[in-house]
């Protein structure tokens, strides 16, 4: 179904947040079927969130990503990411958003954020983190409760408390979460998902590897290598992925033409672009788009 826009929605904190907190980094409060915001999905967003469900089920999609809402879990999102969630009547949790910004202010090591697991994933997935321990659920819940009511007390809250409670809960999440530790550890680890996030933030630009390699102070051949080494694929080949992904979204989710969407992809020109589209997928940019009504 489409959006009916001719771009797909990108939100910042100040959507999520009252008037008068339109301007601060950062929102914790309860999720539930009360909250109402109006927004369309799919969207994305331009911060980081931590999505904690105790109640309910639905579906969640993250970057074309399926997965079911099974109660007790966690949910991550980066900056850039888009998603679509479906959720029951009686879904129940806490959402706690926030921008790099926030978060790293006192923060010593500048790659603290994209060092946790779950953020700018190497897999290029987002797998919800599922408790299984109920210590630990209690545990989480606790955290989210208290941001909730530090932020709601009416003499004003500690910012400190506020930073301090997101950071359990993050550092809490990255010891449960499931990953092999010996793979991901080191500077490899931290190119890579240095990548992916400028990835997330230039896609549209249609840059090459070389010009990525640049803005990251590197050769192309030690980011392709690094690269490959970690995930398997190649920059060009995770570039690509990810340049389909976005058009295949503007295709089924705006009323966009296919010359608007190569122009917007920053492709030299519509010829171009459809034959690019089509070596990839196998198919035009039109016949997609019919394929997918």
């Amino acid at each position: 179904m489409k959006a009916g826009s001719e771009n797909l929605p990108v939100y910042s904190l100040h959507n999520f947040s009252s008037e008068e907190r339109a301007s601060q980094q950062f929102q914790v409060e309860v999720f539930d079927a009360n909250r109402h915001f109006a927004v369309k999905y799919p969207h994305r967003h331009d911060f980081f969130e931590v999505l904690y469900l105790h109640k309910g089920s639905g579906s969640h999609v993250i970057d074309g990503n399926k997965y079911d809402i099974e109660p007790p879990c966690v949910f991550f999102m980066s900056p850039g990411q888009a998603h679509k969630i479906e959720l029951s009547h009686d879904i129940d949790g806490f959402i706690f958003i926030f921008t790099a910004d926030f978060y790293l202010l006192n923060q010593r090591n500048p790659n603290r954020l994209i060092e946790f697991p779950f953020f700018f994933t190497i897999r290029q997935d987002n797998p919800p983190l599922v408790l299984t321990n109920e210590a630990d659920k209690l545990f989480l819940e606790s955290l989210f409760k208290k941001g909730v009511d530090e932020i709601g007390k009416p003499e004003g809250y500690s910012i400190d408390i506020l930073r301090s409670v997101l950071d359990l809960i993050l550092t809490t999440s990255a010891s449960l979460y499931p990953y092999d530790e010996n793979r991901w550890k080191g500077k490899g680890h931290i190119v890579v998902k240095k990548f992916f996030q400028l990835l997330e933030e230039h896609f549209h630009e249609n840059l090459s590897v070389a010009q990525y390699a640049d803005i990251m102070a590197l050769t192309p051949n030690h980011l392709t290598q690094t690269v490959t080494q970690l995930t398997g694929k190649t920059s060009s080949q995770i570039i690509k992925a990810k340049q389909i992904i976005e058009i295949k979204r503007l295709l089924v989710h705006t009323n966009l033409s296919v010359s608007e969407i190569a122009a917007k992809m920053n492709f030299p020109d519509q010829s171009y672009f459809a034959k690019f589209f089509k070596r990839e997928v196998g198919v035009s940019p039109l016949q997609f788009r019919t394929q997918s009504l």
